[in-house]
């Protein structure tokens, strides 16, 4: 599989909406603060605490192991999220399993949007503002990893074959899963809209 640019990808055919801009089907909430992830204009709200929504699909059984996923996302100022990739569902805590492509662009942490969180890190500056809606595309095959951020490479990361994930992380590692949307803290608000997933071999 190629990572080709977004407005190549945006082009195929292949893809699979994972939202349908009206309810949370197919997605699951872990409640650990409820009312988190609501459905307004079209997007899905991420407000209000700590909490995940993870992707389980029609089945419940939703896993990719190569794919390219892409959304378009807006963050309100001091707001912090991320997109979990190769996860799974758990009742609480940040996901164990998989990793997380941050979502941040004026928050305190200084990793910032298009971070392959405590990995592959954009350190201080985003590319992208508040207030304004960016796309977000991710593509993994293999062990390759890249983010793209308004069709900008920013990650560009390969596993390696004697990976130590960071301390404290030990399931920072390829595998299969699911994508999740994270909830960090009361005072940060995100939207996301678009998303979709096409799977490769």
């Amino acid at each position: 599989m190629v990572c080709l640019s977004a407005g190549v990808v945006a082009a195929d055919e292949g893809w699979i909406s994972l939202f349908d801009g009206r309810t949370l089907a197919g997605w699951k909430s872990n409640e650990e603060t409820s009312n988190v992830f609501t459905v307004v204009d079209g997007a899905i709200r991420v407000s209000g605490g700590r909490a995940h929504l993870f992707y389980v699909g029609p089945d419940g059984k939703a896993s990719f192991t190569n794919f390219e996923f892409r959304c378009q996302v807006k963050t309100e100022p001091g707001a912090n999220s991320g997109i979990y990739f190769h996860t799974a569902y758990q009742d609480k805590g940040w996901p164990s399993q998989g990793y997380e492509c941050q979502v941040n662009n004026s928050h305190k942490d200084p990793r910032k949007t298009g971070s392959l969180y405590a990995v592959c890190d954009v350190m201080n500056t985003s590319p992208v503002p508040d207030g304004v809606w960016f796309d977000y595309y991710i593509c993994v095959d293999g062990k390759h990893v890249q983010i793209r951020i308004n069709d900008r490479v920013v990650v560009d990361w390969t596993e390696p074959e004697d990976w130590t994930p960071p301390a404290n992380m030990p399931g920072r590692r390829i595998g299969s899963g699911t994508f999740a949307l994270q909830g960090h803290d009361p005072k940060s608000t995100v939207w996301y809209r678009a998303i979709k997933v096409r799977p490769r071999p």
